[in-house]
């Protein structure tokens, strides 16, 4: 492909709207051009890394056994009532009535509709395992779309569904996808990991994400240094330290007067905040809890969710906080309170410790479990932090990353199923449930979130497998008959050796060519000069790392083939 007829708008100013570096990138280097908040044209670049992407997708999802189909983006509403997300999902969900006053979505994702088609089409327990993937393009209407790709309302998705005879069966069809994701993310270059998550509104059982690793990224994970245990900051488990040992001490009160918070409390006593127990309260489904954690620690509020079995979670106002402990907020504590009292795990193997007293200015010291209190509760409560004890390996350490969200497994179960009657018969002709599972990832993203893994001061820099051309041919000086000739030979014979080829043919200065070369990524850059070619040779430039080689140039086709290879078969 001729630089010079191909459509590549770079701009040099960084658009004023973007504030995450892909979007910016992808902008300046003329991928993307904004149509209407959230929704994208893809422009001929940013399409090449995209179809790149699905090609990869598609045949890892082939190769785990998945079957490739397309559903419709327009959903019937009658779907979503009978699953119970019609009202449920909000309004990502975008409405609409056609000219007979029938209702539609635009879909946001496919349980509703591929249920249906296998409730339709599957009768018996010889017709699974089934799974059925599409990539497809997505609708949800998100209150502040925002980070051009990486949160649109309009994007490009793989979703992929599978349907068993039953949980253990369901569990196989799981692990051959989440294999075939790591696959995939390793194929694209991507340094990520895939980390437990909460299971959110799609519901089921279990879940994890795929999470690439950068600065900019939205979630905070956890992941051991030793094992390959990851997981979402939400989900992390933590484990139970070693109980310290030393003889309980008499409960002491002890004024403290306007101290409220960890800081104050622990500098007026001169002690560390791993040596205080704050108590919390919060409102559970409309009951007050008291929740217990070390003073260097927080509160995670969706594990204590899961731990009460409670709907809704809210920390209590002031008024209740009073109204429980009979002292103003910053001087709660366990001993003396007539409310259920939740404790982190840690909190049990801690002595003498401080808490607040339930009076205005007042705090205990040398307050003991199950002598001074006893919760009725013990469970991992706590955010986890850096350098927590893994807890699946002994030796290791959990370190704490940013990540991007690019794909995301669930094990459904049968919550679909149930709510559209999707049902088999067995090996004895009993009728029984559809177990499901369903497998997302997000296209257009995996492309923002590799430019936000790799880049530096002046652009984009594509791993191979998923950048627009393994190479570009810079021809220094266009007007130049011998620069080029040899150009156009160099051009020719790569293409023959099965490598994707931008010939920069345009009548620039150098410099602009190499700042375009390097803003839109393209890996190896082929530098044709007359000075270098009077000596039979030309420069190769490797994106990342900047390491710039002086070959013979019969030689730089086979150097440049064998990068190539060698990236697309890692």
């Amino acid at each position: 492909m001729r630089y010079s007829q191909y459509f590549i708008p770079t701009v040099k100013e960084t658009p004023s709207d973007a504030e995450v570096i892909s979007h910016q990138l992808m902008l300046r280097a003329g991928m993307i051009r904004k149509l209407a908040a959230g929704i994208y044209n893809y422009l001929p670049l940013g399409l090449r890394s995209i179809r790149k992407v699905e090609a990869i997708v598609r045949e890892e999802m082939n190769r785990a056994g998945a079957i490739e189909l397309l559903m419709p983006s327009v959903q019937p509403a009658e779907l979503w009532q009978e699953s119970g997300r019609w009202e449920k999902y909000g309004k990502e969900l975008l409405r609409f009535r056609d000219r007979k006053d029938a209702e539609f979505c635009l879909g946001p994702t496919h349980e509703e509709v591929v249920t249906d088609i296998v409730r339709r089409e599957v009768k018996s327990y010889r017709q699974m395992p089934l799974n059925l993937y599409q990539i497809q393009t997505k609708f949800r209407d998100e209150i502040r779309p925002r980070f051009g790709l990486m949160r649109g309302r309009e994007f490009i998705m793989k979703d992929a569904y599978s349907f068993d005879v039953d949980s253990a069966a369901a569990d196989v069809s799981y692990d051959k996808i989440y294999q075939a994701y790591r696959r995939i993310f390793q194929r694209c270059g991507l340094n990520f990991r895939a980390v437990e998550a909460d299971t959110g509104s799609i519901g089921g059982s279990f879940s994890h994400e795929f999470m690439v690793l950068a600065d900019s990224g939205e979630d905070a994970i956890v992941s051991c240094a030793v094992c390959e245990y990851a997981a979402n900051v939400e989900q992390a488990e933590s484990r139970l330290f070693p109980a310290e040992h030393a003889e309980p001490r008499p409960l002491e009160r002890v004024d403290t007067p306007h101290k409220r918070s960890v800081e104050e409390v622990t500098a007026f006593l001169g002690i560390p905040a791993s040596s205080l127990v704050k108590t919390l309260l919060c409102v559970a489904d409309g009951v007050p809890v008291a929740v217990l954690i070390r003073g260097d620690h927080d509160l995670n509020a969706i594990k204590l969710a899961k731990v009460l079995g409670c709907e809704t979670l809210e920390m209590a106002n002031e008024e209740t906080v009073e109204r429980v402990t009979g002292a103003p907020v910053g001087f709660a504590g366990p001993v003396g309170l007539k409310v259920k009292i939740v404790a982190d795990l840690l909190v049990q193997g801690m002595k003498n410790f401080v808490t607040g007293g339930n009076a205005r200015d007042l705090h205990l010291k040398n307050v003991n479990l199950e002598r001074d209190f006893t919760p009725a509760t013990i469970a991992d409560v706590r955010n986890v932090v850096h350098g927590d004890p893994c807890p699946r390996c002994e030796g290791g350490h959990l370190e704490m990353w940013r990540g991007i969200e690019v794909g995301h497994v669930f094990k459904l179960g049968t919550k679909y199923s149930e709510a559209l009657r999707a049902t088999y018969l067995d090996g004895d002709g009993k009728e029984q449930v559809i177990f499901m599972g369903c497998y997302g990832i997000g296209v257009g993203r995996t492309v923002a979130a590799c430019i936000e893994q790799n880049h530096d001061e002046n652009g984009i820099i594509f791993p191979i497998p998923i950048a627009p051309f393994h190479c570009i041919v810079s021809a220094v000086n266009a007007k130049d008959a011998e620069v080029m000739a040899a150009s156009e030979e160099l051009y020719r014979s790569l293409v023959t050796a099965g490598v994707e080829v931008l010939l920069d043919d345009r009548d620039e200065r150098p410099g602009s060519k190499f700042k375009d070369a390097d803003l839109i990524g393209i890996p190896l850059r082929v530098v044709v000069g007359s000075k270098n070619l009077a000596q039979g040779k030309v420069e190769l430039k490797i994106r990342r790392g900047g390491e710039v080689l002086l070959l013979p140039l019969a030689d730089a086709v086979e150097r440049v083939k064998s990068l190539v290879t060698e990236a697309l078969n890692h």
